[in-house]
């Protein structure tokens, strides 16, 4: 007799590319956000499959913030060509040309926050009205508390009090004009399962995944990689390590883990052992216990 029963990543995937479909359906000018990070590559590889044989009807969307590593620029760069999707950038350095951003500064000044702009000016120069990204809620409180379509207001502001009911997969995506959603379809994912997906998917990832050796510092217990945009200050010694990174971002605030896993394997079994969230080594979340919802509330990804 024929078994017709799923396993946990037959069922997430399913979910995911329901997502996406719905959302192709209910929006006229979707976006997906591409980072060149682990989960917007799930995201817009089961993108690719829940529109095959067609080209993705929605532009990926990169907030680049001139602060990344170069490995993800050229990943990045590939992938776009090889999926044949068409890339919208938006740059924080423009916007801080423009005066519509003040760079910080500062011995730990960074240029997270100043994505959010970015990001709202991008949405509203292209009228995008829903944008895909790859959040998911394990990976931090504030996400936790996302529904999959989740509404922003006219200004791009997020209320997580007044967030609209999602029963039996029933998304409501009515919205006001000069409102939108951000959309996460990965939202039931935990990072093993996104792991064990790409695994199971043969998906190739930017090369900081995975251990390798490189130049560090330790500031405020966190390794950074040392880079034209991370230099050691008085007192920090360079150390050449053994690294890999969990989560990625803005060489300025992405920290590493001490890591010997250059497998795909390998780092099941360490994210397996993990006691910390991959999130736990970023220096944007450590600079308060709302750090992440402040955040979003004002727009961020």
């Amino acid at each position: 007799m024929p078994d017709y029963s799923l396993s946990h990543l037959d069922q997430l995937e399913a979910e995911a590319i329901f997502i996406l479909r719905e959302t192709a359906a209910q929006f006229e000018n979707p976006a997906l956000l591409f980072s060149g990070g682990k989960d917007s590559i799930v995201m817009a590889h089961l993108a690719a499959k829940a529109f095959w044989p067609s080209r993705l009807p929605f532009p990926l969307v990169h907030v680049d913030t001139g602060h990344n590593f170069a490995e993800t620029m050229t990943y990045r760069d590939e992938f776009v060509e090889k999926i044949n999707a068409r890339l919208v950038v938006g740059s924080v350095q423009e916007s801080i040309d423009k005066g519509r951003v003040v760079e910080e500064k500062g011995a730990n000044a960074s240029r997270n926050r100043a994505q959010i702009i970015t990001l709202l000016d991008t949405i509203e120069e292209h009228q995008f009205d829903a944008a895909l990204g790859g959040g998911r809620r394990d990976e931090e409180k504030a996400r936790a508390k996302e529904r999959f379509f989740s509404h922003r207001d006219d200004f791009g502001q997020w209320d997580p009090k007044n967030q609209r009911p999602e029963l039996w997969n029933l998304f409501n995506g009515r919205m006001h004009q000069g409102e939108n959603f951000r959309v996460f379809p990965l939202s039931n994912f935990t990072e093993m399962d996104v792991w064990m997906y790409m695994k199971r998917e043969g998906i190739v990832l930017p090369s900081l995944y995975y251990a390798h050796e490189r130049d560090c510092v330790i500031r405020n217990g966190t390794i950074l990689a040392v880079s034209e945009f991370v230099q050691p200050r008085d007192g920090e010694e360079v150390k050449n390590m053994r690294i890999r990174f969990r989560t990625m971002g803005d060489a300025t605030i992405t920290g590493a883990v001490e890591s010997d896993a250059d497998t795909i394997d390998k780092i099941i079994d360490e994210v397996a052992a993990a006691r910390q969230t991959e999130r736990g080594n970023r220096a944007d979340d450590k600079r308060s216990e709302t750090a992440m919802e402040d955040r979003k509330k004002e727009g961020y990804f």
